[in-house]
This record gives structure tokens, sequence and C-alpha cells, in this order.
């Protein structure tokens, strides 16, 4: 018997964008571990990196809110979409959102501990949201981001409702520059976050294990190329340098002209405004991310459910 199954089969080709049969063979040789088979299928060229890191994985809501200097990013998550669209629900989010705007740190049990607007606490609301609605949810998750002079700008991708949505971005900057100059600057940066989903403020901030499974993914393609080993060396350098451009923030291209570097793009704003603009730190949050969500039979739970 197949040490997968067809879901894990349809997961692998969405995460990596590659076709039925070279899924599942990668699978197959993978024992039906389905992030080693993802490894494989890029180091065969087959798969596109970090397709699966833009993929919604379950339901819920980001909210985002800023006070002052402070901005902070939380994600709730619910079961279904169904409950996602429900007044009670969105309140929920929105006075979270709210309440872990005073709580110091990202402390997620601290926040279910803090007060809710209306009375009570955090935990104690959501346990009667769970009674009331009927549907499990949880606090997954904050992010706060904080600057002594500047802005904090937030942006909500395709919001279901004001400063609610599936992706959610804080920007900090850091300058003695007006509103008028920081405001539109941090939502073009918002947006370019949105939508390019940087790893990192910088390539110094970018995980070490992710680090090292490019570089393994690079040592394994540089191997098959057959070339002398330090040529072989310097692809893999070059690989994993590239690797790094593209995923942290401040080398990233701006999605809004495709040619200037995201440090650049600050740099000139700053430099048209008379004013240092430092992008101190961001937060992107994407409803699911990082979440495996259960697939299920619609109809086999139906035909239980009636023969039951």
């Amino acid at each position: 018997m197949a040490a997968f199954s067809v879901a894990d089969v349809k997961t692998l080709r969405e995460k990596t964008g590659a076709g039925m049969m070279d899924a599942k063979k990668a699978l197959t040789e993978a024992g039906g571990d389905i992030e080693a088979a993802v490894d494989a299928l890029r180091a065969k060229g087959l798969a596109t990196a970090q397709k699966k890191s833009s993929r919604t994985a379950a339901e819920g809501l980001v909210g985002v809110a800023v006070e002052g200097t402070r901005g902070v990013a939380v994600e709730v998550n619910s079961e279904t979409d169904f409950v996602a669209k429900n007044d009670q629900f969105q309140e929920f989010v929105r006075n979270t959102t709210e309440a872990a705007l005073a709580v110091d740190g990202d402390d997620v049990e601290a926040l279910k501990a803090a007060s809710y607007p209306t009375g009570g606490t955090v935990a104690e609301k959501l346990t009667d949201n769970i009674a009331t609605i009927g549907e499990n949810q949880q606090v997954r998750r904050m992010k706060t981001v904080t600057v002594e002079n500047g802005i904090v700008v937030p942006y909500m991708h395709n919001a279901a409702a004001p400063n609610l949505g599936k992706i959610g971005v804080l920007v900090a900057l850091e300058s003695e520059a007006g509103a008028d100059v920081l405001e539109p600057l941090g939502k073009q940066l918002a947006m370019h976050i949105a939508a390019a989903f940087p790893q990192a403020l910088n390539a110094d901030g970018l995980d070490a294990d992710l680090i090292a499974r490019e570089r393994a993914i690079a040592a394994e393609k540089a191997a098959e190329s057959g070339k002398p080993e330090n040529v072989q060396e310097k692809m893999v350098e070059g690989a994993v340098k590239k690797f790094a451009k593209e995923n942290a923030l401040l080398s990233q291209v701006f999605v809004m002209d495709n040619k200037t570097p995201i440090a650049d793009v600050v740099a000139k704003a700053g430099k048209d405004a008379g004013k240092e603009i430092v992008l101190k730190d961001y937060v992107r949050f994407q409803l699911g991310e990082g979440i495996e969500k259960e697939e299920s039979d619609f109809a086999a739970e139906v035909a239980a459910a009636v023969g039951g």
C-alpha cells in the first residue's frame, strides 16, 4: 500500500505546481513525507520555491490595529469561512486586536488574559463565543511593532471589514518626516509586502534552517550538473545569495516598478523629504499560513450522518 493518499498528491501539487506523475513519484521516493517530496521536486527543478507559503490553510480572520507609534496584528482562527463572516466573530477579532495594543511582547497567553473591551478577559469572551456560535475558535498569534519617532502604517489586503481580512500588514517607519510623507510610503511598502511575501527584513534575519534547506537543494542541483567541485561551490553560493536577496524585504525589487530595491525606494523617499527614513520593521500575517487543513469528504460525512 502506498504511504500517501490522493489528498497528499493534491497537497503536493498545490504546494509546488508539479505535475501529477512527478508528484506521485516524489511522494513514493520520500515515503509519503510531503516536505521531503517538496525538496526533491525543487532539487529537480520541478517545483516553484515558496509557493506553499502563500496558500491559505485555515479559516478565520487577521486583524490589525494602530495606536500612536505602536501597531499590532492578530490572527484568530475558526473552523469555517461562514463563521469568519459572522458579525459576532468579526467584532471579537476587532476587539481582541484592540486589546492586544496594551499587551507587552507577542505572548498569546498574555493576550488571552488581557481585559476585553466590553468586560471580562479575552479568554472568557472566546469561551462564550465558542458556546454561542457553536464552532471552535482560537487566538493563534500576535505580533507588535513600534517606533520612537515616525509612524506604523496598517494595511489589509482585500479587507472583509475595516482592518479585518486574510492578509494583514504593518509597516514601521522611523523618521522625523511628516505623516504626509510616511503614510503614502508605508501604504506602498505594505502593498509590496502583501504581494511579495518577504521572509525577513534583511538577509541576516532569514531563518538559519531555511537557508540550510536552500543550500542543500542548491548543492543537489549543482552535483547533478557534473561540473568541477570548485564550480559547484560557486553555483551553490550564488543560488543561496539569490535566494536571500529575493526573500529579504530590503533587497527585494519593488513590485510597483519591478526594478528598484526596497532599500533604495525608502532612501529616495527620505532624500526627497529632507529627512532620513528607516524601514525599522514589518509584519505580514496571512490567514492560516503554516497550518495544514484537514481534507474532508463531504459526501461521506453526509452519508455517515444519514446512516447514523
